[in-house]
């Protein structure tokens, strides 16, 4: 029995800032009945604070406690693997402000870790000094491995394109927190305090948002209303638990079960 939902924001809820048709009304009646649910999502530019605003100005009842972010599962790795260390960040606020709320000092002096997250615009010089300092011996972390981000104009590099950069520069690896890692679901299912076995990870990706979910022992949730279409699934060898149109068709679902 699903008890709690995992909700990818693009492609699920939002597509370009405005909302897909039945999904304010499909959170609105989970805030209603009290069932426990993360909003989730990559982008770690912005706080959880942010995220939450947006969402309400497009319609959707929800508080800063309802998003989790890449920003928030990179500054829970960074406080459990190395407590009041120091960062070099490439990225913005979302990301700043997280790190820092678990303790971790910004620093481009001898920091503990080189950490990339989404920005609209990398620097070079900010991107050459990560580098530098990666290749002297600094931790290498990535908030998130998608290789590009939607903006008006089509897409952008995103976080995962300049930790290719540095990675070819350096020759280490990074190492990517957000999805597909489980390490990010396993951090949303803590803050609900709910089991894997009764939660669903509802997303438009095969390749981040249904395999995180099948992974992590989730239920899975593929909805056509991102970038996947139903041809495109049989690229990959695993399948979700569901194929549906849009979230608004969950419903029928879990309550058929």
């Amino acid at each position: 029995m699903v008890v709690a939902h995992l909700l990818d924001m693009d492609g699920v809820l939002v597509r370009g800032g405005q909302p897909i048709a039945g999904s304010v009304d499909y959170v609105a009646r989970l805030v209603a009945e009290g069932q426990p649910f993360q909003i989730f999502t990559n982008n770690s530019r912005f706080t959880p604070e942010d995220h939450a605003e947006r969402l309400k100005a497009a319609g959707f009842p929800v508080r800063a406690e309802h998003i989790y972010t890449s920003a928030l599962a990179t500054a829970r790795f960074v406080e459990l693997q190395r407590p009041g260390s120091s960062a070099y960040v490439i990225g913005e606020q979302g990301l700043v402000e997280a790190l820092r709320q678990a303790g971790c000092r910004i620093t481009e002096f001898d920091p503990d870790f080189v950490i990339v997250g989404d920005t609209v615009s990398y620097h070079y010089e900010q991107i050459a000094t990560g580098a530098n300092l990666v290749a002297k011996g600094a931790w290498f972390l990535a908030t998130n491995p998608d290789a590009t981000g939607p903006t008006e104009r089509g897409f952008h590099p995103a976080c995962g394109s300049v930790a290719a950069l540095i990675e070819k520069a350096t020759g280490r690896q990074a190492y990517f927190v957000g999805k597909p890692n489980a390490f990010m679901m396993r951090g949303a299912l803590d803050r609900l305090k709910v089991r894997a076995v009764d939660t669903i990870m509802v997303g438009d990706r095969m390749d981040t948002d249904v395999i995180a979910g099948l992974e992590s022992g989730l239920k899975t949730a593929l909805v056509l209303t991102g970038v996947t279409r139903r041809t495109d699934i049989e690229r990959f060898p695993f399948r979700p638990d569901y194929v549906i149109e849009c979230l608004a068709d969950l419903r029928q679902v879990v309550v058929r079960e």
